[in-house]
């Protein structure tokens, strides 16, 4: 056995290039594979870590005044008997100019169920608690602080201001960039007086809110692993979209190796190995090379995975506000899970080879051409598959459409699999007919009927690689068309948002003073006062039938003047825009697409709220993009927010008059309320601030697209490289008829880029189609919003080039190979046993 093994490696030293593709293929789609599931399961586990840390499952107690919470509000309720602690949350700056968020606790009065609570032992509590106390932090937060994990321990690092922290201490379940110490000494560096941050207590331990206080339940406040999931997910199924890309190199290269190895196994037959036995020998051989080329993925994907992650954190902090670390922490099971999902795919890409191997009888295994005579056969074969698989796209699509809005994420991504198998299942008997087509209308030309008879020999083994690029082509269209659609409406959506000219977000204690102030000064042609609040949708009612509902909401007020109405948005209205905003002003609400699509309302309905403690019911007057909001919101007018639910000031939009000066009214506001250069906001800024956010948010997508190109690029090239010695036996009678060989390069480019271009033009409805799927399907599955489509003829036409470009690429060389061959070596060309 061991000898036959050998026999079979010894393959590879004859065709040391098959051996190159083989595992150039394993390790390009392992890279990227790992390289995601490394980003994911670093970010999961920071996850992990902030929602272990106190806060995240905690009940909170805020003030119903508005006002800061202080120590005596704490006292004040331990002495009534309620089990509240206090919690202080600030930022410090360190010297490289990092913020890390600083945390104070009472381990004593901290529910029991907290990481913190205990310390461990008693001496780690005592150090926590008395002079000099300590920092504690996790691990991958030291490089902020100037640190290595060797020296951290004990160590007082300065801050940017030249105070010390107290000593370190590490603790690995924290989340990043965090540091946490006693309150006491929370409170010296963060300069906090008396304030508090919030007072917290373990879920359910207070029946009802004490008097003055409003109480937030643990379970209303989403989790940064459920926020980020739908993201994830996207990330997993682009990763696997390039494995698959990938795995078609390796398809092509087993599929080669064995037409060549046809003779070598009836030669190992009929000296005694026995089916079973050739077909063991060829698992363990894909075995030996699976490990090979996914391990040297894997090295490569967490090298990927250190390139990107700095964007991947950059983007969940931006969309939901999640803490990611910056440097990778891995479980063992990834290693495991990436070599045994490279190995899976291999074996599902080597699996033909196997079947084939195993059926064939002795004497067949010698007719080398039999593969090709049964093409035909395949692509009838191909044809029926995909039919089968867009019927089952067909019935998946009918069985969403019958679904709750806002859910089957995962049977959305199923569709657009179905859709995108469907096409590349249907792409080579395509191409055959339109080779066969081409023929017939070339008939009187031979050297171009000769083209197209030859590159229909050539479609079985190009089959793989078109459908690759097929795949590759129209998914970069699919994104493209939505991240490019996306910014279109995301900017739009801010010049509709956006109408003041200035933010100014006052403490809340002043913001009545400040706008009365405002309301004087000749510069200030309208003020926009915004108010917000925490609720509960209980109900809603259509037609007399009341649902119940208990989904938390977000209560957010505008004031609908001048500027503002005009410019905001609206989708769903019950009697035109006008009458919308008339009944919002007189006490109607407007609720954005995520909570009508979640609670299925529409312009007309009656909703019942609980906020502050108190309860009303609501006409629902129209339905508002809110692109990039994660939860749902009811949108009041301010006056209307603050007399039925109360609410918080929040900010004050300021519309100037035509000519007036932005800096005149911040240096007044400066002079006559002692406010920072921070305190107003210019639009301009805020816009920039977002579209920043918005670039760097789609970085990774765009890398993965590109690397998925890439790939499809490889597999082409694969391809032609794998059947480049027995192109030059098919080209060499055609030298020797005359053709030069000059000319028979121009025909090979002529060929693939044909074929290209047909490819290409037919991923440019697939792409369409895609992006239809993932602005109104998978977006509303995932995130409780539908983008417009937006469809790009510029992307369009770049797509046909870079198909056109991409397979002129891959042919250029085996092109260059031909057109250096000596004469000599053409007639010398001969079919090998």
């Amino acid at each position: 056995m061991l000898t036959a093994l050998a026999t079979l490696l010894s393959h590879y030293r004859r065709h040391p290039g098959q051996l190159v593709l083989l595992l150039l293929g394993l390790w390009v789609a392992s890279a990227l594979w790992s390289g995601v599931q490394a980003i994911n399961a670093s970010a999961r586990d920071s996850y992990a870590r902030a929602e272990a840390l106190f806060a995240t499952g905690l009940d909170r107690l805020e003030r119903r005044d508005g006002e800061p919470l202080t120590r005596d509000d704490f006292l004040r309720l331990r002495r009534a008997g309620l089990p509240v602690s206090p919690l202080l949350e600030g930022e410090v700056k360190t010297p490289d100019g990092s913020r890390l968020t600083l945390i104070g606790i009472d381990p004593l009065t901290l529910t029991g169920d907290s990481a913190f609570a205990t310390a461990g032992n008693r001496g780690e509590l005592s150090g926590f608690l008395t002079p000099p106390w300590q920092t504690r932090l996790a691990p991958d937060s030291l490089a902020a602080l100037g640190q290595s994990a060797s020296e951290a321990s004990g160590a007082e690092p300065r801050l940017a201001d030249g105070r010390r922290l107290p000593p370190l201490a590490l603790v690995s379940r924290l989340p990043p960039d965090t540091l946490v110490m006693d309150i006491a000494a929370a409170a010296r560096l963060l300069e906090h007086g008396e304030t508090l941050s919030r007072l917290v207590a373990a879920p359910g331990a207070l029946h009802e809110a004490p008097s003055g206080f409003l109480l937030t339940r643990a379970d209303t406040r989403l989790e940064p692993g459920q926020l980020t999931g739908s993201f994830h997910l996207n990330l997993t199924a682009m990763a696997l979209l390039a494995l698959v890309v990938g795995l078609f190199i390796v398809q092509a290269a087993l599929g080669l190796a064995l037409e060549q190895r046809l003779g070598l196994l009836r030669t190992l037959r009929a000296l005694g190995v026995s089916a079973r036995q050739l077909v063991g020998l060829l698992a363990l051989e894909l075995v030996l090379l699976g490990a090979l080329g996914a391990l040297a993925g894997i090295v490569s994907g967490v090298w990927l995975a250190r390139l990107l992650l700095p964007d991947v954190a950059a983007t969940l902090e931006s969309l939901y506000g999640a803490q990611v670390a910056a440097e990778l922490r891995l479980p063992w099971h990834y290693w495991l899970g990436g070599l045994g999902v490279t190995l899976g795919g291999l074996f599902l890409a080597g699996s033909g080879v196997l079947w084939r191997a195993a059926r064939l009888s002795i004497l067949g295994l010698g007719q080398a051409q039999a593969w090709r005579a049964g093409f035909v056969r395949q692509l009838r074969s191909l044809a029926l598959a995909g039919a089968l698989v867009a019927v089952a796209g067909l019935a998946l699509w009918i069985w969403l459409s019958r679904q709750p809005s806002g859910e089957g994420l995962i049977a959305s991504f199923a569709l657009i699999a179905a859709l995108l198998l469907a096409s590349a299942l249907w792409l080579p008997p395509l191409l055959g007919l339109l080779i066969a087509g081409l023929a017939r209308l070339l008939r009187h030309r031979p050297l171009a009927q000769w083209a197209c008879a030859d590159l229909q020999l050539q479609l079985p083994r190009l089959s793989l690689a078109m459908m690759a690029l097929l795949i590759a082509l129209s998914s970069n269209l699919g994104i493209g068309s939505m991240v490019g659609g996306f910014r279109l409406t995301f900017l739009d959506w801010l010049d509709q948002r956006l109408v003041a000219d200035l933010y100014l977000r006052p403490p809340p204690e002043r913001f009545a003073t400040l706008e009365a102030w405002l309301d004087e000064r000749a510069e200030v042609a309208e003020t926009l006062p915004t108010r917000h609040a925490e609720g509960t949708l209980r109900e809603a009612e259509r037609d007399g039938t009341a649902r119940p509902l208990d989904r938390p909401v977000s209560l957010y007020g505008i004031t609908p003047g001048a500027a503002l109405t005009p410019h905001w948005p609206l989708l769903e209205t019950q009697a035109g825009r006008d009458a919308a905003w008339q009944a919002f002003r007189e006490g109607a609400a407007f609720v954005n697409e995520q909570l009508a699509i979640a609670a299925r309302l529409a312009p007309g309905d009656e909703i019942v709220v609980n906020a502050g403690g108190r309860r009303a019911t609501l006409v629902v007057a129209a339905v508002y993009p809110d692109y990039g909001n994660t939860r749902g919101e009811v949108l009041l007018a301010t006056p209307q927010l603050a007399a039925r639910f109360g609410g918080e000031a929040s900010s004050i939009g300021i519309v100037l008059t035509a000519g007036a000066s932005g800096e005149a009214l911040d240096n007044a506001l400066r002079e006559r309320f002692a406010f920072g250069r921070d305190a107003l906001v210019d639009q301009r800024e805020v816009k920039r601030l977002a579209v920043t956010i918005f670039e760097r948010t789609f970085t990774i997508t765009r890398a993965l697209s590109a690397l998925t190109l890439a790939v499809a690029a490889l597999a082409l090239l694969a391809s032609l490289l794998a059947q480049a010695r027995q192109r030059r036996r098919q080209l060499a009678p055609m030298w020797a008829l005359g053709v030069p060989r000059a000319r028979l390069a121009a025909v090979q480019l002529a060929q693939l880029g044909g074929a290209a271009l047909a490819t290409g033009l037919l991923a440019l409805p697939l792409g369409s189609l895609l992006a239809l799927g993932l602005v109104a399907v998978i977006n509303v599955a995932a995130f409780g919003w539908r983008l417009p489509l937006h469809l790009f003829p510029g992307e369009m036409a770049l797509t046909l080039a870079t198909a056109v470009g991409v397979a002129l690429a891959a042919a250029a060389l085996p092109a260059l190979r031909l057109w250096r061959t000596p004469p000599r070596a053409l007639l010398a060309e001969e079919e090998c046993p």
